[in-house]
């Protein structure tokens, strides 16, 4: 599955059979921001609060970055997004961002659907890892994150540091990781 810049659209299959359409939209799209005013009521029911970590909806405009919605039968069901991260001196480095599945639509795969794309989409872009952070009031994000490769990184950012903080990273392969791979 592939979905990029140069393709803004996929369907996939999920585990329970329903077909996923990913798109992509505008931060600032109304279907993107139902669906981030979700992700931050989840935070507040999990932290007390919305996440405060500066968001600039232009970070999000393809090729420098991305915002995907799914909807399963019309409704959107999840959304997530990759922009470039800002902080320290490698330019090849993207953050990963927003990864929210409604209620109703989670344990059929979808966001692990949605991190796949976003990671083709980041390395199609030309990065070459992906960051991102996560609490530890989120363990079956955690688990999903750790589930698809991320290890621990250093933590940036408002919440470095802080109390409950996850920081994950992985490095994106590509082709060029592969033919080197099949020389070793």
């Amino acid at each position: 599955m592939s979905t990029s810049a140069e393709s803004p659209r996929a369907q996939v299959r999920l585990r329970d059979g329903s077909t996923a359409l990913l798109r992509a939209v505008p931060y600032d799209d109304p279907v993107a921001r139902a669906l981030v005013a979700r992700v931050q009521q989840e935070y507040v029911a999990r932290y007390g609060g919305p996440d405060e970590a500066a968001v600039d909806p232009a970070e999000f405009v393809p090729p420098a970055g991305l915002f995907l919605v799914a909807e399963v039968g019309g409704v959107p069901a999840g959304c997530g997004a990759w922009r470039r991260h800002t902080e320290g001196d490698d330019p090849t480095v993207a953050e990963v961002k927003r990864v929210y599945v409604e209620p109703a639509f989670r344990r059929r795969g979808l966001a692990q659907v949605l991190v796949a794309a976003l990671e083709d989409s980041a390395r199609r872009a030309g990065y070459r890892s992906v960051v991102l952070n996560s609490g530890d009031r989120q363990p079956e994000a955690i688990a999903l994150y750790e589930g698809l490769g991320y290890g621990p990184v250093a933590g940036y950012g408002i919440y470095a540091g802080g109390p409950g903080a996850v920081f994950l990273g992985k490095r994106l392969s590509g082709p060029a990781d592969e033919s080197e791979e099949r020389a070793s």
